[in-house]
């Protein structure tokens, strides 16, 4: 296994798991148990599952009234696609 697919196999998991945690928020939040950390969501869409949170966010319908998630997931969703290409530049 190369290391192009070890990211991309990463990037997939990481993604499903930024899905899935907004999904499983959002059910806490209708039966008002304990939530997920907003820190939380954030960091998982930090170490690459922004596409995955954003996707969750509007396919479940939340926290898509909180402009810090509304901005910040599709900006960290750009700075990573802008590393990406950083890195792809300089790697061939």
């Amino acid at each position: 296994m190369n290391i192009f697919n070890m990211i991309a196999l990463y990037l997939t998991a990481v993604n499903l798991a930024g899905f899935a945690v907004m999904g499983i928020d959002k059910q806490k939040a209708i039966r008002h148990l304990w939530r997920i950390r907003e820190s939380t969501l954030f960091l998982i869409a930090l170490i690459g599952g922004s596409l995955g949170s954003i996707i969750g966010m509007r396919v479940f319908h939340h926290k898509t009234r909180h402009w810090y998630f509304v901005y910040g997931m599709p900006a960290i969703l750009i700075l990573q696609a802008i590393l990406v290409v950083l890195v792809l530049r300089n790697y061939t």
